[in-house]
């Protein structure tokens, strides 16, 4: 999987396009406002970027995103979580897409639970620092730009961790799990 020279943001939830446009005019930013664009072409623009920041709203994840979610809202379609999960990895693979550095999310606190859980449990559980909530202000998503701190990367077998997510549940994700029982009483 490629990383691009920038550190790519993704602003995610209701009003990023908004937020993300409202950044165009800091220095050292390159704001992509997604519009029409596919997420292919997102990233094409922003490779060619020379900017610090490149700051976006073409999540890379967004169909996973949709369709774990639908799956445990239970209003998706049997094989959809697994089709969408699939396509990420050939995107990722051709590297037509790439995973953000960051991902700063808009009020999560007024997101339907299960998009809660999405992403303040299975990104922020994968990868802690990397998933930042943020107030829905182009100000606010510009402070925390100053702010972003370094730490673990997304998972280093991001097939296997995709592939997985089917089985990670809102409730439990982003939590350790379980202990087995060591004692080997039973």
């Amino acid at each position: 999987m490629r990383r691009l020279s920038s550190t790519v943001v993704v602003v995610a939830g209701d009003g990023s396009a908004e937020l993300v446009a409202g950044l165009d005019r800091l220095h050292n930013v390159r704001a992509i406002p997604r519009g029409e664009l596919r997420p292919a072409e997102v990233m094409e623009i922003a490779a060619r970027s020379g900017a610090t920041y490149v700051v976006h709203d073409a999540d890379p994840l967004a169909d996973v995103a949709a369709a774990w979610t639908a799956f445990f809202d239970g209003t998706g379609v049997a094989g959809a979580l697994e089709v969408a999960i699939e396509a990420a990895i050939e995107e990722l693979r051709a590297d037509r897409l790439v995973l953000p550095d960051y991902y700063l999310v808009v009020d999560p606190d007024g997101m339907p639970e299960t998009w809660r859980h999405w992403w303040l449990g299975v990104l922020a559980g994968a990868a802690p620092v990397r998933v930042v909530p943020v107030h829905a202000s182009a100000a606010a998503v510009a402070e925390e730009l100053g702010r972003l701190t370094a730490g673990r990367w997304w998972p280093a077998d991001l097939r296997a961790w995709l592939r997985e997510l089917p089985r990670v549940v809102p409730d439990r994700a982003g939590l350790p799990a379980p202990l087995t029982n060591l004692a080997g009483t039973g």
